[in-house]
């Protein structure tokens, strides 16, 4: 479907990757040297404080081939994975991290899917090597969960590894949304998708640059995203708790009346109160996590601020269609 003259774009968002840009380099170009196309690649430093930048301008002068776009602070994957997709000029573009946990000799079974007529081919991982008992369980627990509570259908144990069509591309990049989960987006943009099994390897070198904390905001961010179910869920708690709270009240006014039984209640009182305050608090909270989109998505913001590419020249990431 897609002739010998298509160009690919490989896209590897960067924070803290000095250590493995090299490596990453020597491998891409060995796989991409053995196919038929012509291919450009895409490294946008988010930010990142080390010697990441320094590396990959050493790069770009290197092989002309290799673009970059500087963050003027770290933005997040996201965004730097957004950027990417806006920057890319191929007929398909590639993400992969830069931390050589995405295989590149993955690549060419991708690009084999894509000519056959897939428009996103993502890397389904099988197992996950140098991870934690923890972090696997909790991925694995993310992802069903995502699925039960989201009208959009995310496939599970799938990263942002991934080749897109152009067709695609353009699409995603239309969408306007600030509080960005890429993986899901391409899911809800739809088109014909496939998936390729891997292995998923240690880090080359360095540490992931997710904490707990970090994961927590991204699967926060991805359930608020694409479900309003945790606004329903508020919704059925505070009916349930409000026909239990009533109900005890019968119970206690019928046994007081009728039966004449002392009840100072003042335990039970107390208890309710805090566990009615705990409650509302909770439930406020997630109000408020939404509101606070909205309140993000009207500010009109850029996703990021680019403050040197090749050739240097300062940009920002508003996305295509959003509007004014």
């Amino acid at each position: 479907m897609h002739g010998s003259t298509a160009l690919i774009s490989l896209i590897v968002p960067c924070f803290n990757e000095q250590h493995n840009l090299d490596a990453l380099y020597r491998r891409l170009i060995e796989v991409m040297s053995a196919q038929p196309l012509a291919f450009e690649l895409i490294l946008v430093n988010d930010g990142s404080t080390d010697q990441t930048l320094q590396a990959i301008q050493a790069l770009s002068r290197q092989d002309k081939r290799v673009r970059y776009a500087s963050f003027s602070r770290n933005f997040g994957h996201e965004a730097a994975s957004s950027c990417g997709f806006e920057l890319a000029r191929g007929d398909a573009a590639i993400l992969l991290d830069a931390d050589l946990q995405d295989p590149p000799e993955l690549i060419p079974q991708m690009i084999e899917r894509w000519q056959q007529g897939a428009q996103v081919v993502y890397g389904k991982r099988t197992s996950r090597s140098g991870e934690s008992l923890g972090k696997r369980a909790t991925s694995y627990l993310f992802y069903r969960l995502l699925n039960r509570l989201s009208s959009t259908p995310i496939p599970a144990d799938v990263g942002d590894f991934r080749l897109v069509d152009r067709v695609v591309i353009d699409h995603f990049n239309a969408l306007p949304e600030r509080n960005r989960f890429v993986r899901g987006m391409f899911s809800w943009v739809g088109f014909r998708q496939e998936a390729i099994p891997f292995t998923r390897e240690a880090r080359h070198q360095g540490e992931t640059k997710y904490n707990w904390l970090k994961l927590f905001v991204l699967a926060f961010d991805a359930v608020t995203a694409f479900s309003v179910s945790p606004l329903r869920l508020c919704s059925l708690v505070g009916l349930l708790v409000t026909l239990a709270s009533f109900s005890a009240a019968i119970v206690v006014s019928l046994q007081k009346i009728f039966w004449g039984m002392p009840i100072p209640g003042y335990a039970f009182a107390t208890a309710g109160m805090f566990l009615l305050g705990g409650v509302q608090l909770l439930f406020l909270g997630m109000i408020g996590e939404y509101i606070g989109k909205i309140y993000t998505q009207v500010q009109g913001r850029p996703l990021y601020i680019i403050s040197e590419t090749e050739p240097s020249k300062e940009s920002t990431g508003e996305p295509q269609g959003a509007g004014d």
